[in-house]
């Protein structure tokens, strides 16, 4: 809303919110925070179009927008767009570039009709397979560039421009359509009538896609493709309609089942490598108790093999999944306690059988050592990868930086605060081209301050940042896998999507340093003389590369001896300020080139690196300096 009312500053224009019977009290928030918003409350959701056609009947404007709750626009994004419509008469209907909460484009900012032919190349992988083709394209127009005005068949309901003249003439939205598909069929109308649909990228907007419903879902795939068919029945008549409506319905199925296969394989597939562990270590277990134990190969029946150890493996799956053992975040002590109580069924099961099926008791307490084991394993493998540490239970922090002026930085860093957020804060970057020892940096070199400090989520502050300016650093670091959120001006709350799970502590002035705790020390320590020995034991075909072998082996005898260690402070700056560490072969700044690092840089990646040291930031910094 705040996007919205700065974009309408000096446009003549009424906003109107339609409410569809939610409970989160949002419409309350619109009437305290923007008065002068026209407010529609429905005592029940009745829908898409007919919400947006309640608006549309009490609109006294020259143009419509209909625009989803959902996004951002630009300060200029109504400007330009009345702009272009004032000098095209015959655009009827104009939609713009939009982009998600990650700054990357969204193909649905324009498509093409779906006649039989579209879909059928939709539904088979075509589309995708050649997303440029004129032929096979056609879907998401791939063959029109991002930022190519041009026109096209199809505009997104989540920002469509169009003339009250023309609405008045072909009519509303149709509201036989509930939630998808009315904009596809008010589109076709409008060039029907003879008027064009624009894709205009002159300008942007964000759009948070997914928070209404979960696109991959098979509800969602019903939802979709049945309206697809009201589409078809309603445009297309004879072979054409029953055609269109064999394909539709055959992408339901399909589409369905994928979705459904795929949701099961997201889920399951952590259950089945388990199975694979534990069968393989029941396997390598009666391998070695008959050939180091019984003295005898092939002294355990082939059934013990093809039919206990599945059956084991089963029982130990199911009991770790009843302890919890399959949450996010992975627990030990969930895996531990699904595995024993395994133990306890299979114990209990195997005391009633026969003695002609009761085999080995030692190989079920090995097995329930190597189960325990290798799922354990498996767990710390899937965190580390997923959250970049060794603390098996939490998950990673999400390196935080908040960019605006000092004042409302200052504000959002207190609203994070009051709202728990548990984050890694990592600093402030300013909204101008101030440089000092209180920012990480300036917003014109947004992108390189966020790969100096490993910056994962950037906030906004958007009273001092325009959402053009937000807008164009989105799509300029889209494929930097950073998030962007944004906080209005006076804002209590913020605007973005991050899939992301929080975790960790809100920076203050209470700074409490990782790398002091002893038990880390023990491990920066163990993980030193474990480098050590790897190093020695590929010396020979590494230290020839390292251009000074004598200083390969003198890098290794001085970590050994404890004068030095692997990873340490980069010493070119003051460091008293942080806990006393071994002086280090490398240094924790060695991951951040290729720029060139200021006094003020190293300072704050040194404390970064002391107050949340994590062993795995020094095998990082190992494996990248590990010929040297």
């Amino acid at each position: 809303m705040v996007s919205v009312y700065k974009a309408l500053e000096g446009i003549d224009g009424e906003v109107f919110v339609v409410d569809n019977d939610s409970v989160d009290g949002s419409m309350d928030m619109v009437r305290a925070r923007f008065p002068q918003t026209i407010c529609i409350d429905n005592k029940e959701n009745v829908g898409f179009s007919k919400a947006n056609n309640q608006a549309i009947r009490e609109s006294r404007g020259k143009y419509v927008l209909l625009l989803n709750p959902d996004t951002v626009v630009q300060e200029d994004t109504f400007s330009k767009c009345l702009s272009y419509m004032e000098l095209h008469d015959k655009v009827g209907g104009l939609g713009v570039k939009m982009i998600d909460g990650k700054g990357n484009f969204l193909p649905e900012s324009k498509r093409g009709l779906p006649t039989p032919e579209v879909a059928f190349y939709k539904m088979v992988g075509l589309n995708k397979v050649f997303p440029r083709s004129k032929r096979f394209g056609k879907y998401h127009m791939g063959y029109i560039g991002e930022d190519e005005t041009a026109e096209v068949d199809v505009l997104a309901g989540a920002y469509m421009l169009m003339r009250k003249s023309v609405l008045d003439e072909i009519g509303l939205l149709d509201e036989t359509f509930f939630m998808y598909g009315e904009d596809i069929d008010l589109s076709y109308r409008i060039t029907q009538a003879g008027y064009q649909n624009v894709y205009f990228p002159e300008t942007s907007i964000i759009h948070y896609k997914g928070e209404s419903t979960k696109r991959m879902s098979a509800n969602y795939v019903f939802i979709f493709y049945r309206a697809m068919i009201i589409f078809a029945k309603k445009h297309y008549s004879g072979k054409t309609a029953r055609l269109f409506t064999a394909l539709i319905n055959a992408s339901i199925y399909v589409r369905a089942s994928l979705a459904l296969v795929q949701r099961f394989a997201l889920r399951s597939w952590v259950a089945v490598v388990d199975f694979l562990l534990i069968s393989g270590g029941l396997v390598l277990i009666k391998d070695y108790w008959e050939e180091h134990i019984k003295n005898f190969e092939g002294y355990f029946a082939p059934v013990y093999a093809q039919t206990h150890f599945p059956a084991y493996a089963i029982i130990w799956i199911l009991m770790v999944f009843w302890s919890g053992g399959y949450q996010k975040p992975y627990s030990i002590q969930k895996i531990l306690r699904g595995v024993l109580a395994g133990t306890v069924i299979i114990s209990a099961v195997f005391a009633f059988l026969p003695d002609t099926l009761r085999y080995s008791r030692g190989i079920i307490l090995a097995g329930t050592a190597s189960t325990a084991l290798l799922l354990s394993l498996f767990r710390l493998i899937l965190h580390v990868t997923q959250f970049k540490n060794l603390r098996l239970g939490r998950v990673g922090q999400v390196k935080t930086a908040i960019v605006g002026k000092p004042g409302e930085r200052e504000r959002v860093r207190d609203l994070l605060g009051k709202a728990g957020a548990d984050i890694d804060f990592r600093g402030f970057i300013s909204a101008d081209d101030t440089v000092n020892s209180d920012v990480l940096g300036s917003v014109k070199r947004l992108d390189e301050v966020c790969s100096i400090y490993g910056i994962d989520e950037v906030i906004f502050c958007g009273k001092d940042i325009s959402s053009s300016e937000t807008m164009q650093w989105m799509s300029k670091m889209a494929t930097a896998n950073t998030t962007f959120k944004i906080v209005p001006e006076a804002g209590g709350f913020i605007i973005g999507s991050n899939s992301k799970n929080l975790s960790g502590e809100l920076y203050t002035e209470e700074v409490s340093f990782a790398i002091a705790d002893a038990n880390t020390l023990q491990k920066k320590r163990l993980l030193d003389i474990l480098v050590c020995l790897l190093k020695f034991l590929i010396g020979p075909l590494l230290c020839w590369f390292t251009g000074s072998p004598v200083r390969y082996f003198k890098s290794i005898f001085s970590v050994l001896s404890g004068k030095s260690s692997w990873v340490g402070y980069n010493e070119s700056v003051e460091t008293s300020g942080l806990p006393e560490i071994k002086p280090g072969i490398y240094q924790c700044t060695d991951g951040n080139t290729p720029y060139q690092l200021d006094t003020h840089v190293v300072e704050r990646l040194n404390f970064f690196y002391a107050k949340n040291f994590e062993v795995a930031e020094d095998v990082n910094i190992i494996l990248k300096r590990i010929t040297h």
